[in-house]
């Protein structure tokens, strides 16, 4: 059985009124068949492939030199979650449609006492989303400890491109 979209994800998904939605390092592509449910026009990607029914999907290394492969695109939605990698902030936030609404969750500096990832090239600084995405219009920002999926020291913020 597929792995369930994040409670995150679920929780801002209702502001999420048009696709294209893009699953960013989307694995098996949870996020993208989740918005796809709900009879939106999905994308994927990841450097693994994967088929994922109803979803187009587009294999890409984003951090190995490979050009951000939707220059010229915009998305309705931009979904991360458990990835971290700044150099793309930039392309992710310029792929957003105006009106569109970015929701981004992952690990934060205080993730390493519960395992991995324990990287701090990996584990973002307290308050970074909200400086890296500045520009959007924040409708919430979360950090500290969750307990679901499991514990873990978390970041996340729901943001719209005004």
């Amino acid at each position: 059985m597929p792995e369930a979209a994040s409670d995150w994800v679920v929780r801002w998904a209702p502001l999420v009124t048009r696709g294209p939605v893009l699953d960013v390092a989307s694995g098996p592509g949870r996020h993208a068949r989740f918005f796809a449910a709900r009879g939106l026009e999905a994308v994927a990607v990841d450097r693994e492939l994967h088929e994922i029914p109803g979803v187009r999907f587009v294999q890409a290394d984003l951090e190995n030199g490979t050009p951000w492969p939707f220059e010229g695109q915009r998305f309705g939605a931009i979904v991360v979650t458990n990835y971290l990698h700044r150099p793309l902030f930039k392309s992710i936030e310029d792929s957003l449609d105006e009106g569109g609404v970015l929701i981004y969750e992952t690990f934060m500096i205080g993730n390493e006492r519960f395992g991995r990832p324990s990287n701090p090239a990996f584990l973002l600084r307290p308050g970074e989303l909200v400086e890296a995405f500045s520009s959007l219009e924040v409708l919430t920002f979360e950090q500290g400890e969750v307990a679901r999926p499991k514990p873990a020291v978390t970041q996340r913020i729901c943001a719209i491109k005004r």
